[in-house]
C-alpha cells in the first residue's frame, strides 16, 4: 500500500544522494516538496538544515580560483557547520553523514587538484589534509598513505601523527594508535585539531579527561596526562639519546617556569607531568636506577598529589 510515510521515504532517499554527491541544493528542492506534504516531519527538517547551511557556501566557491583555498573554506565551513548542527534536534543521522560525504569529497578533489601545482615545494600540509579528506569519507588506506606522505617530507608534526594515529585505530590496530598518539600528544597538544579524530579510542578519552574539570584551554595538555593514568597511551617506544637529552632540558625549563609565580600554572604542569613520566618510563625501560625514579615521584607528588597517586596506585 502507498502511504504518505512512504513516499517521505523514498525522497528523503533521493535527497540525500544529492547530498552525498555535493549537490544540497537539488537536493532541498525535494525536500522543500516533501515538506509541504509532510510538515512535521523531524528527519525532513534535520536534513533540509543541512542543505540551507551549505547551499549558499557552495555556490559562492566557484568564485575562488586557488582549490587550496577552496579546499581549505571546505574545511573551516565544515567546523562552523558542526556547531551550527549540534543546537538542532532531534538529529537524523543518515543526513548529517551524506553530508560529510559530499563536502570532504569537494574538499578532497581541490586538495589532490592543488597537489598537481608543481610551484608549491612544501607539500607536507596538502598530503595532511588530503588525508584527513580520504579519512572522513571512509577510505582509510588512502589515507593512511597522504598522511604518512606529510609525515615523510616534515616529519614530528604533532596534527599528522595525530590524524595517522586515528587512522589505525579506525582501522582497528590501536597498538600502533597508541604509540602515534602518545607521541604526537607530547610534541604539541596545542596543535592537535580533536574536533577532526573519529576514533572512540581518543574521543572516549577525550570526553573523559572533559570530566575532569579542566578548562578548554587546557584540555589538549591533560589529555596525555590521563593517557597515561586510564592505560590508554600505555605503548611506549625507547628514546633515543639526543631526544633523552631534549627531554632532560624540557624538564629542567619547566621546573623553573612553574616556580615563577607569574606562569600559566594551567598549562605548565599537565606538561611537566607528561615530560616527568616520559622520564620514568625512559628509566624503566633502560634499567637504570631507582633513585633517578623516586626523585621524579618525589617531585611529581609535591607538584599534584592527586595525579602522582593516581599514578602509583
Amino acid at each position: 500500500m502507498f502511504t504518505m510515510e512512504n513516499s517521505t521515504e523514498k525522497g528523503l532517499k533521493e535527497a540525500l544522494i544529492y547530498l552525498e554527491s555535493g549537490n544540497p541544493s537539488k537536493a532541498r528542492q525535494i525536500l522543500s516538496q516533501l515538506f509541504m506534504a509532510d510538515n512535521n516531519n523531524q528527519k525532513v527538517y534535520y536534513t533540509t538544515l543541512c542543505c540551507t547551511f551549505w547551499e549558499g557556501i557552495l555556490s559562492s566557491l566557484s568564485l575562488i580560483e586557488d582549490p587550496l583555498e577552496r579546499g581549505d573554506t571546505l574545511l573551516t565551513e565544515w567546523k562552523n557547520f558542526i556547531v551550527y548542527i549540534e543546537l538542532k534536534t532531534p538529529e537524523y543521522k543518515p543526513a548529517f553523514e551524506s553530508t560529510k560525504q559530499g563536502i570532504f569529497t569537494l574538499a578532497l578533489h581541490n586538495f589532490r587538484k592543488a597537489l598537481e601545482d608543481i610551484n608549491i615545494e612544501d607539500k607536507s600540509g596538502i598530503y595532511q589534509k588530503t588525508g584527513l579528506c580520504f579519512k572522513k569519507t571512509g577510505d582509510f588506506e588512502n589515507a593512511c598513505r597522504c598522511l604518512t606522505q606529510a609525515n615523510n617530507i616534515h616529519g614530528g608534526q604533532a596534527q599528522v601523527l595525530a590524524e595517522l594515529a586515528d587512522c589505525w585505530s579506525l582501522c582497528g590496530d590501536d597498538r600502533t594508535a597508541k604509540v602515534l598518539f602518545r607521541e604526537a600528544f607530547y610534541i604539541g597538544p596545542d596543535k592537535i585539531d580533536m574536533d577532526h579524530l573519529d576514533s572512540q579510542l581518543i574521543k572516549a578519552l577525550v570526553k573523559k579527561t572533559e570530566e575532569t574539570g579542566c578548562s578548554p584551554r587546557s584540555l589538549a595538555w591533560w589529555v596525555p596526562v590521563y593517557g597515561v593514568i586510564w592505560g590508554v597511551f600505555t605503548v611506549r617506544r625507547t628514546l633515543s639519546s639526543q631526544e633523552v637529552g631534549h627531554l632532560k632540558q624540557a624538564v629542567y625549563a619547566l621546573e623553573n617556569e612553574y616556580k615563577n609565580p607569574k606562569c600559566d600554572a594551567e598549562i605548565v604542569m599537565p606538561r611537566l607531568l607528561n615530560s616527568y613520566f616520559r622520564l620514568i618510563e625512559y628509566y624503566v625501560m633502560t634499567g637504570n636506577s631507582d633513585p633517578q625514579i623516586n626523585e621524579i615521584l618525589l617531585k611529581m607528588k609535591v607538584l599534584n598529589k592527586p595525579i602522582y597517586e593516581l599514578y602509583v596506585k
